[in-house]
Order: C-alpha cells, then sequence, then structure tokens
C-alpha cells in the first residue's frame, strides 16, 4: 500500500460516494428517459432550451384561454337556445290564442314570457355578462317590469293594434327607447380574445342586437294587449295575439341565424385549440428529443457501477480483514 490506513479510507468512501451519485443519476435517466444533467445534454447553450420552453409557456397560456372562450361560447349557444324555446312556446299559445282561447291566461304567459327574456338575457357565465358587451360587470338590461312600463308609456295614444306595433317598433329602434332606458350594458364589444400568434376571435352580441330584440318586441306587446290604457275589445286583442304569435315564429329563424354564427365560433375555438395542440406536442416532443437519455447506455453503465460498487464493498471487507499475524 502507498498510503495510510486512513488516506485509504478516505479514498474508498469518496470513491464510493462518487459511485453512489453516478448510481442515482443513471436510475433516473433509466426510470425517467430525460438526461439529469442538462447543461451537459446541451453543451451549455441554453438559449435555444429556453426559447422552446418559453414557447411551451406561450402555448399553454393560449390553452387556458381557448378553453375558457369555448366554455363562454357554449354558455352563449346554449342561453339563446333558451330564449329562442320561450320565445317559440309562446308563439303557439298566442297564435291558438287568437282563434278562440281567452285573452286573460294568455296575456299572463305573455308577461312570464317577458320576464323569462329578460332573465335570459342577465344570465352569466364565470361572472361575466354574456350580452352586455364590455360591461361584463352587470346585468345588461334592466327588469321586465321597467321594459313593459317604459314600453306602455311610448305606446300611450294607441288605439288599435295597427298603432301599438307601430309606436314598440319605434321605440325598440329608437337609440332613446330600448337602448338608452331598458339596455344597461356597454357600448362595445368585449375585448378581442387572442387564440394564438395570429388568431382572435371577438365576443359581439349584445341585448341591443336586433335578432333577440325583436322578440322582446312581440313578447311584450303581447303582454300589454290586455292593458286597460288601451282598451281593446276582444276582436282587437286577437289580432294583437296572432299578429305577435306569428311575428315571434319569425323571429325563431332570425335567432336559428343568431345561433349559427356562434357555432361559426364555437367551431374557430376548437380549431385555434387543435392547432394549438398540435404545436404543443411537437415542441413537446423536440424537448423530449432534446434532452432525452440513451435507455441502453444508461443501463450498460448503471450495470458497470454496480460491479464497481460492489467490488469497493468487497475490497473494504478484506482491508478490515488484515492484521499483523496475518501480515507476518
Amino acid at each position: 500500500m502507498s498510503i495510510g490506513d486512513l488516506a485509504q479510507s478516505f479514498v474508498l468512501r469518496q470513491r464510493s460516494t462518487d459511485l453512489k451519485q453516478q448510481m442515482a443519476r443513471l436510475t433516473q435517466e433509466l426510470t425517467t428517459g430525460q438526461v439529469a444533467d442538462v447543461r451537459q445534454a446541451i453543451k451549455g447553450n441554453y438559449s435555444y432550451l429556453t426559447e422552446v420552453e418559453r414557447n411551451l409557456e406561450v402555448l399553454n397560456g393560449y390553452k387556458a384561454i381557448t378553453t375558457e372562450a369555448g366554455i363562454f361560447a357554449g354558455n352563449i349557444q346554449t342561453t339563446l337556445g333558451r330564449f329562442q324555446e320561450v320565445g317559440a312556446q309562446l308563439a303557439n299559445s298566442l297564435v291558438v290564442s287568437a282563434i278562440g282561447a281567452t285573452s286573460g291566461g294568455t296575456t299572463e304567459e305573455s308577461k312570464a314570457a317577458v320576464d323569462a327574456l329578460v332573465g335570459v338575457l342577465n344570465t352569466t357565465s364565470a361572472g361575466r355578462s354574456m350580452f352586455g358587451g364590455a360591461a361584463a360587470d352587470r346585468s345588461p338590461t334592466e327588469t321586465s317590469d321597467v321594459l313593459l312600463s317604459e314600453l306602455k308609456t311610448a305606446m300611450s295614444g294607441a288605439a288599435n293594434p295597427d298603432d301599438m306595433f307601430i309606436a314598440a317598433e319605434a321605440w325598440f329602434d329608437s337609440p332613446t327607447g330600448y337602448d338608452l332606458a331598458f339596455y344597461r350594458g356597454g357600448s362595445t364589444a368585449l375585448s378581442d380574445v387572442r387564440l394564438s400568434n395570429t388568431d382572435q376571435v371577438t365576443f359581439d352580441i349584445r341585448a341591443t342586437d336586433p335578432k333577440l330584440k325583436k322578440s322582446l318586441l312581440f313578447a311584450s306587446v303581447a303582454a300589454l294587449a290586455n292593458d286597460p290604457a288601451f282598451d281593446l275589445d276582444e276582436t282587437q286583442i286577437s289580432e294583437v295575439f296572432n299578429r305577435a304569435g306569428t311575428s315571434l315564429l319569425g323571429a325563431s329563424d332570425s335567432l336559428t341565424s343568431l345561433r349559427a354564427e356562434v357555432g361559426v365560433l364555437e367551431a374557430r375555438l376548437d380549431s385555434a385549440a387543435t392547432r394549438n395542440a398540435t404545436e404543443m406536442s411537437a415542441i413537446e416532443l423536440e424537448k423530449s428529443a432534446l434532452l432525452q437519455a440513451d435507455p441502453y447506455e444508461a443501463a450498460t453503465k448503471l450495470e458497470e457501477v454496480q460491479f464497481q460498487l460492489q467490488s469497493i464493498y468487497s475490497v473494504t471487507v478484506r482491508m478490515s480483514k488484515l492484521s499483523l499475524a496475518n501480515f507476518l
């Protein structure tokens, strides 16, 4: 032995520690498939790896945004479906009532339908109003009572169904009517939602959309048909019900068109999500290839390290049995 016992003990301990560290590293590489020493794998050039990881973070952000936007669009689609359903049910009741049913029950049903339609317009998604434009932090409309009260005032003086519908349409179309007295939302759409570096969408369906206003208009006129302020006879009330019901059926087609626009938006969101997922998978494969460990090489080296470690243990045991008597 060229070195003393204490020094030999230190050498063996240091070598044992080094082999254990190599074993831990090789075991990690063998189980994860990724190199443990990133710096050595990329030769100290972190710029490329940093760019890859940054792209993954950006795509993860777009993934969250696209998912949230998809949920928002889906809720709008569902809400519009409910809006259309309420209008269609009322339309059928009005048409049936116009040909023989009593007006009292139909009037109450119309008021309930107006209340339901207004409630639908004030539906929220994740705490944001869906039909209020940029003012997503508050309800986009007043209550149904305010709507009927304002419309009744606008139609005051109407002596027949023609006058009522003309006055109602004028109030709904006037900037100082429906948009000012009933609508509380923003005058602009929600901010654009960016889905990728090159793609973005805009949610711009507000309670002031003419397709939505049509259903509210005809349902509201029907709800006021039996009001004493207009003093209509049964024949005139039936005429109001018939015109309102027929018009509501026509408005349903407009709502179908509006829902189709939302469907196109949903398709764009799905397409963007698919593109982002594909790009993310490609970048993850690129990163994996960059940091991939060779499993056969790792297994071979691990076996060598295990053999060396066992050898050190054997040497240590043999050295521990040395004595002067054995030496002599």
